[in-house]
């Protein structure tokens, strides 16, 4: 795939996600597919996360990832993101 097919998404998980294993499985696929970013817990008790990819990956991660938390998950706010990411791998952010 080409660069033009490459994205970056900034996304919050709301629901069941914080001590169910969410970011360490998340690390996980996002090994497995080769997708740079990071995952943390957030406060009111959602997971944020970073990801930067090819488009196809990515949506093959949040397919995964949908699926592995399909009881927990109850909302998913994505937005597009154009700035810069020094990701060169995945990782949990405490």
């Amino acid at each position: 795939m080409g660069r033009d097919a490459r994205k970056k998404i900034h996304i919050f998980f709301s629901g069941l996600v914080q001590g169910v294993g969410f970011r360490f499985t998340s690390k996980a696929i996002a090994n497995r597919l080769g997708i740079n970013g990071w995952v943390r817990n957030t406060q009111d008790g959602r997971v944020e996360m970073f990801l930067q990819g090819e488009a196809e990956d990515i949506d093959k991660f949040l397919d995964s990832l949908k699926d592995e938390f399909r009881h927990n998950i109850t909302g998913i706010d994505i937005k597009k993101e154009t700035g810069p990411c020094d990701c060169k791998n995945f990782s949990i952010r405490f």
